[in-house]
């Protein structure tokens, strides 16, 4: 439920990002490169007190929403380095948007309730997936800001993205490759010490969360195969890395979603 944070700095962080995000999506174009870095910067900063407050507080939280908001945060921490080696990198208003977006998802759902860690390695499973989710979903916006820059060449008008085409779809694929080794390491992790994790009896089990993750992990598999063998790039590998980001999206954010808001489960 709303307003579920456990300590009143958590409340004040999440309304401060929200503000800080608006401010980005409707006023970005406006704002002087020192105010918007400053903007940024305070945005990001108030976001991660948000997830800190729910993965640190008594008791921690976790569930589909903080999941999408830790992403998002991940993929703002990426596109923050990225602003200052690229200055003329552009999707402030997008960013922005899907921020305060994610930040007021995790106020409505702050998710479950951990009162103990069953395993020690369940911090790392965890840690694991959530990069490759920030991974994958710092993919996908490169992969969208290269689709708007084959548009403008195409019509011959100014190119959005700001950024170079061939420079976009390297850093594209950088990130898939980075993305799909963490993803295999979570999925080893979680193969390896399953009954460790989530208790006895659970090694085997093919529930939809595994499915999902698998089929994503062959998405990704195949998307590098092909660009290394058969040469993939422009709109087929798009659409493959947007298959498998769909699926991994699947995989934990949409099981939990449909336990936590349709099934009313923890």
């Amino acid at each position: 439920m709303i307003l579920a944070f456990s300590a009143w700095w958590g409340m004040a962080a999440a309304a401060g990002a929200v503000a800080s995000y608006a401010v980005l999506a409707l006023a970005a174009s406006r704002l002087g490169s020192g105010t918007l870095r400053l903007a940024i910067f305070t945005a990001w900063l108030l976001h991660g007190l948000t997830l800190c407050e729910g993965l640190l507080g008594s008791p921690p939280r976790f569930g589909f929403a903080p999941a999408l908001s830790m992403t998002v945060w991940l993929v703002l921490s990426v596109y923050g380095i990225e602003s200052r080696l690229f200055p003329q990198l552009k999707g402030h208003w997008a960013l922005a948007g899907f921020g305060g977006l994610a930040v007021l998802l995790s106020m409505v759902f702050p998710g479950s309730s951990y009162h103990m860690v069953a395993s020690p390695w369940l911090p790392l499973h965890w840690a694991l997936g959530l990069a490759s989710y920030g991974l994958f979903a710092v993919a996908v916006v490169h992969a969208w800001l290269m689709s708007r820059a084959e548009k403008s060449m195409r019509l011959a008008t100014r190119a959005q993205a700001g950024v170079p085409l061939l420079t976009l779809e390297r850093l594209t694929f950088r990130f898939v490759e980075a993305g799909f080794l963490l993803l295999s390491a979570t999925l080893l992790v979680g193969w390896l010490f399953a009954e460790q994790l989530y208790g006895p009896g659970l090694a085997a089990t093919w529930n939809h969360k595994t499915v999902f993750s698998v089929l994503a992990w062959l998405a990704f598999a195949s998307l590098l195969a092909g660009r290394a063998q058969l040469g993939w790039r422009g709109p087929k590998a798009i659409r493959v890395l947007y298959l498998g980001a769909g699926l991994l999206l699947l995989g934990y954010a949409g099981s939990r979603f449909v336990l936590e808001v349709i099934l009313k489960r923890s």
